[in-house]
């Protein structure tokens, strides 16, 4: 999945002469932690983010009454030259360089200029849709070896079942590198044929354990 199939387009932006009270107004009113700082065509300079924010506002419990930094410009509380993205890059890598660099958003950017951005939020909500999360069904976890055409086996108790499958994710198994475990969503609310079907032909259910259905 591509950057541009998931970003917001219609981006929320400041300029490096706005203030720091402005920056607070826009984020207070429009609900959105992170703020691309950008120049008269779009070129992407900083990022101000509510965590920036936070540490440079004085507290409504501190003695410090110097209200002087709201007038402070955005170019010198910015991050300057931010991580960004392109939108033909793909969503998975774009989730490592989160993880990796510990940030909350990504500015997209084509041409040098800015045309949309993603947050982590973003990438959490995908990562839902994709899963079938949101939608109701069941979840089942298979061990099965780690060999060519695995898959496809498995997927043959489904069709005999009619099951709809929602998702399939593949982790290592912690116990055997060997193996591989399969984490399916099904759309039903009753997976105890989906199981019984799945042992009937020698794969090892992880996930509903069910009592009462042979091992």
């Amino acid at each position: 999945m591509l950057i541009e199939e998931i970003m917001k387009q219609d981006v929320i932006t400041l300029s490096p002469a706005h203030t720091v009270r402005d920056a607070l107004e826009i984020m207070l009113e429009n609900k959105i932690r992170h703020l691309p700082i950008i120049t008269e065509d779009r070129a992407v300079v900083g990022i101000v983010t509510d965590r920036d924010l936070k540490q440079i506002v004085p507290s409504t419990l501190s003695d410090n009454s110097d209200k002087k930094v709201y007038d402070m410009k955005l170019s010198e509380v910015m991050t300057k030259n931010p991580i960004t993205a392109h939108p033909m890059d793909f969503v998975e890598e774009s989730a490592l360089v989160f993880y990796s660099n510990q940030i909350g958003s990504l500015p997209i950017v084509s041409n040098n200029k800015l045309v949309g951005i993603i947050t982590e939020t973003d990438l959490l909500y995908k990562y839902i849709e994709l899963t079938g999360a949101h939608q109701p069904g069941s979840q089942i976890e298979v061990r099965v070896p780690n060999i060519p055409g695995i898959l496809f086996e498995v997927s043959k108790v489904f069709h005999e079942q009619k099951t709809n499958v929602l998702s399939v994710l593949v982790y290592p198994d912690k116990e055997n590198a060997a193996n591989k475990i399969l984490v399916i969503r099904i759309k039903t609310m009753n997976p105890l044929k989906i199981i019984d079907g799945l042992k009937s032909e020698g794969f090892e259910v992880l996930w509903p354990n069910v009592p009462g259905i042979q091992q």
